[in-house]
């Protein structure tokens, strides 16, 4: 079957923004598990997860996107997309992934205890009183 020229060129560029993509996801992923390895069964299990996650989302995107005719080039083109990515972004993107994620969890903990603080308050005046 041909496909035309255009065609293998959104092809080239999808599979390789999917590489992108995984890579960025990747990112995110370490920062969450931690650069640690606490348990090395469950870095193990978590990593078969993210990867199972991974290959089913860039697998949605090439869907998504039309071009889903899956051969070795496909392949190639991601692994060419994360490759891009570790080399030339990671380090850079990786910083700012996690001064985000720090200044996320710093504002939920922020917004938690600004909720929580009247509940607080009036437990300890009703165990004051039944004092």
């Amino acid at each position: 079957m041909l496909i035309p020229i255009q065609t293998q060129i959104n092809m080239i560029l999808y599979s390789i923004l999917a590489g992108i993509l995984t890579g960025l996801l990747f990112d995110i992923y370490r920062i969450i598990r931690g650069f640690e390895n606490p348990n090395k069964v469950l870095t193990f299990i978590e990593d078969i997860l993210f990867w199972i996650f991974a290959a089913l989302l860039v697998f949605i995107f090439l869907l998504y996107t039309g071009y889903m005719y899956v051969g070795i080039h496909l392949y190639i083109y991601i692994a060419l997309g994360l490759y891009i990515y570790v080399k030339l972004m990671s380090n850079y993107l990786l910083k700012i992934q996690y001064r985000f994620m720090m200044f996320l969890a710093r504002t939920l903990r922020v917004t938690i205890n600004f909720l929580l603080y009247p509940l607080q308050l009036m437990l300890c005046k009703i165990a004051k009183k039944n004092k």
